[in-house]
């Protein structure tokens, strides 16, 4: 099985940590984001992993090597100019064979399966399936509820829950017709062309811990909450 992480991103949220450090390689736990990724993926069963990078690609490379001591293939794929969400997974069309794929953000944490993922997107007959997350914001005011000039109830800082994209999809080769090779490229562009055309998008609701580390605040979780979720 192959696997596409996106490790291109400049990182700019995360300043001053991506100043020097690439995002993917920001650490977690003893390991790097970007390691754990990928022994995430060997683990899952998957086979290669395609880094698409961009940001210090040097670096990544040369501390991730060939993937030898990951037991996992690894192949570099290097934009020369930035593409998007979306657009990198362009360069990849010749190296990803006939079969599905997964495609991940570099900036994602989860404790998921992701051959799980893998498993219920090949078998959808659809090009491009999403891994979704529902995420609770809280409310910082008290939710009033009315009746004519009278208060009738009230919820005092009330959560609402957002279902979310969660940077995790399974795409096969047939994506390839609705992504323009070598413009940048988002994936929202990407899924609303498919909505538009009424191209079917089927969706894994993710039920496990995510957290998204685009921001400092955010990495700053994920660092106190990792061996609360993954070395129980």
């Amino acid at each position: 099985m192959h696997a596409v992480i996106l490790a291109g991103g400049l990182g700019t949220r995360l300043k001053p940590f991506t100043e020097i450090i690439p995002k993917p390689l920001l650490p977690i736990g003893e390991k790097s984001l970007l390691e754990r990724q990928i022994i995430a993926l060997k683990d899952a069963g998957f086979t290669t992993v395609h880094l698409a990078t961009n940001y210090k690609s040097e670096l990544v490379e040369s501390y991730l090597g060939n993937g030898d001591k990951f037991g996992i293939v690894i192949h570099y794929s290097k934009e020369d100019k930035p593409l998007g969400s979306c657009g990198p997974i362009s360069l990849l069309k010749d190296h990803l064979g006939p079969e599905p794929f997964l495609v991940m953000n570099g900036d994602i944490l989860t404790n998921t399966n992701l051959g799980d993922v893998m498993k219920f997107g090949a078998k959808r007959d659809v090009a491009l399936t999403v891994a979704t997350k529902i995420i609770s914001t809280p409310f910082r005011f008290g939710n009033v509820e009315v009746e004519d000039d009278f208060l009738i109830g009230v919820e005092e800082k009330p959560e609402f829950n957002f279902e979310v994209l969660a940077g995790i999809y399974v795409m096969t080769p047939e994506i390839f017709h609705d992504i323009p090779f070598n413009q940048h490229y988002g994936m929202d562009q990407l899924i609303q062309k498919m909505l538009a055309e009424s191209k079917p998008i089927s969706r894994y609701l993710i039920r496990d811990y995510w957290l998204d580390i685009g921001q400092v605040e955010d990495y700053s979780k994920a660092r106190e909450e990792f061996s609360q979720v993954f070395d129980k």
